[in-house]
């Protein structure tokens, strides 16, 4: 199940971190605690909106940025969450001598890189 707290956390985080900051300058800002932003930042507090514009004006980003932030991980997650449900599950395959087979990808767009040490197989 993906949540979104954890992905709203995750983007905020990053922000922070981006700007070098830390979380006590960050909480100072935007006069919410110290504790509570961490929280909010391990996905395990639900922000109020109203929390959301605090922390988004100390770190100086808009929220239709953050959002549109959490919205483009939201839509990657559930992507990786649908293939994960909706993959048939592959079966072992025994690739006959000079031929190459990856569950799921087509023949096509298979490439092998060889190095001197062992033999890769890439999707390309």
């Amino acid at each position: 199940m993906i949540l979104l707290r954890r992905l709203l956390g995750d983007v905020l985080r990053r922000q922070r971190q981006r700007q070098g900051r830390t979380l006590r300058e960050v909480s100072s800002s935007a006069r919410v605690s110290l504790g509570y932003l961490s929280e909010v930042e391990r996905g395990q507090k639900e922000a109020s909106s109203e929390l959301l514009s605090a922390i988004c004006d100390a770190l100086d980003v808009r929220m239709s940025e953050l959002m549109r932030e959490v919205s483009d991980e939201l839509a990657l997650a559930e992507l990786a969450q649908s293939a994960a449900v909706n993959e048939p599950v592959p079966t072992p395959v025994r690739p006959m001598l000079g031929s190459v087979s990856v569950a799921g990808v087509p023949p096509e767009r298979v490439t092998i890189k060889a190095p001197a040490e062992a033999v890769d197989v890439v999707a390309a």
